[in-house]
């Protein structure tokens, strides 16, 4: 099924056989599609003019897709752009690094072009839902305290005065538990709001709520075990 909406797609990867598969799939789905054959190619390409989508190997010559995700990150700062990685089956160590460094959802191979389309169609819609907010509540601002400042319109979050720009999913993850103050947020939970009908790792959660405490605290977000996790009111949490 095409797209209503002609979304920019990059595919990076050093194999001109998969390259050439996933070209057709997404030209197919209605996707502008970028092929490209080398991290560092890559990388400079997507930083001038950044897609919508990139989708991008782990296992690639020079620099990997991995530090490719991280280093798009670091001289994008754009929460808007969408991060796919490819890895190989049992890669525990890829998916989780993949994370790590911002990527917002991973495929394992062999490939399934069925799959990594409805996996990109499910990134797309997720963001659109932050994309297309009503106008009269587009700048909206929720401001927990003087101290915890969540922008929802600018994916940063202030805290103690010092503003930082989240990765998606760590920026929705926050905002998620900070929406209801003192509530247990399921696992279960938590992955159909923030990751929907992806299929994630079991440690996806684990990995995310990590690096939120290690930018705002350990006291910040409350480990409820066999349950799930709690958002603790920014000035209680420092007590």
């Amino acid at each position: 099924m095409k797209q209503d909406i002609d979304y920019r797609i990059a595919l990076v990867d050093d194999d001109e056989d998969i390259l050439e598969f996933l070209e057709y799939n997404f030209k197919k789905n209605g996707f502008l599609v970028t092929s490209i054959n080398s991290s560092s190619k890559a990388l400079q390409m997507i930083v001038n003019d950044p897609p919508d989508v990139v989708i991008l190997d782990v296992m690639m010559p020079g620099m990997d897709g991995i530090e490719l995700c991280g280093q798009i990150r670091e001289h994008l700062g754009d929460n808007k752009l969408l991060i796919l990685m490819l890895t190989a089956r049992g890669e525990d160590y890829s998916q989780i690094a993949g994370l790590d460094a911002g990527a917002d959802d991973y495929v394992l191979k062999p490939i399934n072009p069925k799959v990594l389309l409805s996996r990109v169609n499910a990134m797309l819609r997720r963001k659109n839902r932050y994309d297309f907010i009503p106008d009269s509540k587009k700048n909206l601002i929720v401001s927990l305290n003087s101290e915890f400042i969540i922008d929802r319109d600018s994916y940063t979050i202030t805290s103690r005065g010092i503003t930082q720009v989240l990765p998606r999913k760590e920026f929705e993850l926050i905002a998620l538990l900070a929406s209801k103050p003192g509530k247990v947020f399921s696992r279960d939970e938590i992955y159909e709001k923030i990751w929907g009908n992806s299929v994630v790792g079991d440690r996806t959660i684990d990995v995310h709520i990590r690096k939120l405490r290690e930018r705002f605290g350990d006291k910040l977000i409350t480990t409820i075990k066999g349950v799930g996790y709690k958002y603790v009111e920014a000035t209680d949490s420092t007590k």
